[in-house]
């Protein structure tokens, strides 16, 4: 019902431009990005982004979601991470900051453009317009603190392991057991590592 209602704010005009949009994207290879069309309200756009190799995001599946204002596309979409992301251009909320969908927005950027700019964001952060301060930061003065934080959270929340996680559980959890036991280990090892590297600096 409320999608019906979306639809009914937007221009039908406009409603023909995104559907035309969003079914040519859903056909189109576009590297790295993966459009999911909601039938039921075509100004809910989402996407699968994939983390750019060479960068912290790198093997993980980023969800995306576009929303449209009514006077769209005068006014820019807002953007938002469905999973959760270690980015200095992504708020707590998944809101996205990129010049492209504020003081840079034209009216002749499609959808395409703005998923474009999300995954480029993904490799060039912008720490000046910094949503998330303390990844920004980390950024600037301590990168690689910020690239173990960003790469953390994506082997958490965007791995294809996290994404199954609904899966597994309709597997009698057997995977998920095996996802915390695996965490674990993982866990003994970096205690071990930080253990050794106190040692280490120890006898210096």
């Amino acid at each position: 019902m409320s999608s019906m209602s979306n639809l009914e704010n937007h221009n039908p005009q406009v409603i023909r431009q995104i559907t035309k949009e969003v079914k040519t994207l859903s056909t189109e290879t576009l590297e790295g990005i993966k459009i999911n069309i909601n039938e039921a309200d075509l100004t809910d756009i989402q996407a699968i982004i994939d983390g750019p190799a060479g960068t912290p995001y790198s093997g993980g599946k980023f969800r995306v979601k576009l929303t449209l204002p009514k006077d769209f596309p005068s006014s820019p979409p807002k953007a938002y991470f469905m999973t959760k992301i270690f980015h200095p251009n992504v708020a707590s909320n998944g809101e996205i900051c990129v010049n492209t969908l504020k003081k840079d927005w034209k009216p002749d950027l499609g959808i395409k453009h703005i998923l474009l700019t999300i995954k480029c964001l993904l490799i060039v952060p912008n720490p000046e317009s910094a949503l998330n301060e303390e990844a920004g930061k980390l950024l600037l003065e301590h990168y690689d603190d910020y690239s173990q934080r960003a790469k953390l959270l994506t082997e958490i929340h965007a791995r294809a392991s996290s994404s199954k996680k609904d899966d597994a559980e309709e597997d009698g959890c057997s995977s998920s057991k095996k996802i915390a036991s695996d965490k674990k280990i993982q866990d003994k090892k970096k205690e071990k590592l930080i253990k050794e590297k106190k040692r280490i600096l120890k006898r210096l």
